[in-house]
């Protein structure tokens, strides 16, 4: 049921994005609000149906309303990201923040955390001794912050030029993207890694392993990774986004979607493929 549910939001979620290069104006601002919408509703019940409530609120409480809370103290003080307003065209404001915007955070959030627990062994280490356990968790960390972070080297620049939102001052710019501020690209970072950090104490330990009905989320990932790079390179004629964004999203993308071919030729599924069921955990299976 959890893996039924989570393909068809995906299904229904990749093609509103393949519709995205087709329309323009306010077509496309409505298209893009649905579409995080929908990668809010993938990840959040995806969390809720494969690990239970707790995980869900966790997710909820520190993407969705860190993401809110983070975003209303970069539009009124310039801190962490640089100094930023929002148009009016992603729908209704609180504090100066479209009420989509924590969503989108949330949206790629729980993939990216999946795919970092995917590389780093499935589960924390708990009797390699404490200096495994520290390096697995900080590992695990950097990856998901990574995976998360980099995913804006594609988001910001498609959005700036659609005209969302607008920098006040977007000095130094990466090259290639203009109109953006490095200082945003660092303020993603710090938050990325403050969230990361925080999700698996509040989430427990449902959060530390991955299976079988991780695939969708795993395949979100991917999804965006390649189909971003080829949006941009192609159809939203935005060639430096496709470059920066192919290489920071490869840190997480590519050792991940190598693991999975190298599971796959070995003839099983994955290491997730070998955690045991847990009780509660493995109920809605």
């Amino acid at each position: 049921m959890t893996r039924r549910i989570s393909w068809t939001l995906l299904a229904v979620l990749v093609l509103a994005q393949i519709c995205y290069p087709l329309t323009t104006g306010a077509t496309r601002a409505g298209l893009t609000v649905a579409t995080v919408v929908l990668g809010w509703l993938l990840s959040v019940g995806h969390a809720l149906l494969s690990r239970g409530p707790r995980v869900a609120a966790a997710l909820v409480a520190v993407a969705t309303g860190g993401g809110f809370a983070i975003e209303a103290i970069g539009v009124a003080t310039g801190v962490p990201f640089g100094s930023y307003d929002y148009s009016g065209e992603l729908g209704p404001k609180l504090a100066g923040v479209p009420l989509i915007i924590p969503l989108a955070w949330t949206w790629m959030a729980w993939p990216a955390w999946l795919a970092a627990v995917r590389l780093t062994g499935g589960r924390a280490a708990t009797a390699n001794g404490s200096g495994s356990t520290v390096g697995r968790w900080v590992g695990r960390i950097a990856l998901a912050t990574v995976g998360l972070a980099a995913w804006d080297l594609f988001l910001d620049p498609q959005m700036v030029a659609e005209g969302y939102w607008v920098w006040r001052d977007a000095t130094p710019a990466l090259p290639g993207l203009a109109g953006i501020p490095v200082s945003n690209y660092l303020g993603w970072l710090l938050f990325a890694v403050l969230m990361m950090s925080a999700l698996r104490p509040l989430a427990g330990p449902a959060a530390e392993h991955t299976d079988r009905r991780d695939h969708p989320m795993v395949a979100l990932y991917l999804w965006t990774y390649f189909s971003s790079i080829l949006a941009h390179a192609v159809f939203l004629d935005l060639p430096a986004s496709a470059l920066w964004g192919a290489a920071g999203m490869s840190v997480t993308a590519v050792p991940l979607a190598v693991t999975l071919l190298r599971a796959r030729r070995g003839g099983d599924s994955g290491r997730e493929a070998h955690q045991p069921h847990r009780p509660g955990v493995d109920a809605t299976r």
